[in-house]
């Protein structure tokens, strides 16, 4: 869940490599199309004209983006996300003790005796805070990708930056929340700790290892969106090994990453499991991104990914302009249904509680 190539020249990939202009760190021109180190990214020019290698100073190897230093940067937005989840566990207590969240309706036996259950609303409360972070992490990432606002509180590489860190800290929400998941089955399964640990894993982490009712299906969408936000979000730190382009495609998948994210929300969240204003909210914050993904498609940051553009390629243009169009009106529908669930408080899911609300994880 990185960047998109800088703003500032969103066609470097197709012009004369030079060096990194003002205010671009070498990290910034490798996604450009350079590599970091390299004679077009350090050199200096020849009496010829062309660039030859130069030296590689501290500066420039200060300024090239790695893990270890985003990793660095990432503990502010990391201590917010942990406060914002130790809030989300004390409402999602207190809600499910006077019996006012779904899950008291789901599994009536936590509300009994909620003390015993910490770990799951923990859980819980990592697993919103990881939709929260990825849906911020989607929301920069649009914003650095289209068109943005005249004024915005941050600077482009500080925005960049920003995308960067909640992309980290959302993987490591998402494995928290699948972790005290799995902490929780071992509480409360009576087998010797190792058959207990070994049956956490395989619901938790192995697809279709978890037989239960609706987790047959959410489970497994939820353990997609972890394997793929891990190396999507961590490609960004190799890509000048594997190409700007190739990371380029591959990073678009991010938002697959996230749609995942809020189907195993809607489908798993108990929180969530009934029409009502807690889920219309799930859906309120879908807006913003359908919004941003229409407005990324209608005047992308590259010139080369706009329809004129398109339009001009020699012998596959007419393709990717229809695919592009098609995108444009794909994203419109998305957003005016969005706004019927918003305004109809339905998105077509479950209405009331069904006759059985019992669970193979019922430890009464």
């Amino acid at each position: 869940m990185q960047p998109p190539p800088e703003r500032t020249a969103p066609d470097a990939e197709n012009a004369p490599p030079t060096g990194p202009g003002p205010g671009r760190t070498l990290g910034q021109e490798a996604a450009g199309g350079g590599a970091p180190g390299d004679a077009r990214a350090t050199g200096s020019p020849s009496a010829e004209g062309s660039s030859v290698p130069g030296p590689r100073t501290g500066a420039a190897k200060a300024g090239r983006v790695t893990l270890r230093s985003d990793l660095r940067a990432s503990w502010p937005d990391g201590l917010v996300a942990l406060a914002i989840t130790a809030a989300l566990s004390a409402l999602i207590w207190a809600r499910i003790n006077s019996r006012a969240s779904s899950t008291a309706t789901v599994m009536p036996f936590m509300a009994d005796d909620p003390e015993a259950f910490l770990l799951y609303f923990l859980s819980q409360a990592f697993g919103w805070s990881a939709l929260l972070w990825a849906w911020i992490t989607v929301v920069l990432g649009l914003l650095l990708s289209g068109p943005r606002p005249a004024r915005l509180p941050l600077s482009g590489p500080r925005l960049e930056r920003l995308h960067r860190t909640t992309s980290l800290n959302t993987i490591a929400l998402i494995a928290a929340h699948a972790l005290l998941f799995a902490a929780e089955l071992i509480r409360h399964n009576d087998a010797a700790w190792y058959g207990a640990a070994w049956t956490a894993f395989v619901e938790t982490f192995v697809p279709g290892g978890y037989e239960s009712g609706t987790g047959r299906i959410a489970i497994p969408v939820g353990q997609a969106a972890l394997y793929l936000a891990i190396p999507l979000g961590l490609l960004f730190y190799i890509r000048h090994r594997i190409g700007p382009k190739t990371w380029r495609v591959l990073h678009r998948f991010v938002l697959v990453v996230y749609v995942l994210s809020v189907w195993h929300t809607l489908l798993y969240g108990t929180n969530v499991w009934y029409d009502g204003w807690f889920r219309t909210s799930v859906w309120l914050l879908q807006i913003p991104i359908a919004a941003l993904f229409l407005a990324r498609l209608l005047s992308p940051a590259r010139r080369s990914e706009r329809l004129p553009a398109l339009a001009a390629v020699p012998g596959g243009g007419k393709p990717l302009w229809t695919a592009r169009a098609a995108g444009r009106a794909a994203a419109a529908a998305v957003l005016v249904v969005l706004v019927a669930i918003l305004v109809t408080g339905r998105d077509g899911g479950r209405e009331e509680p069904p006759a059985d609300t019992t669970s193979t994880h019922n430890h009464d």
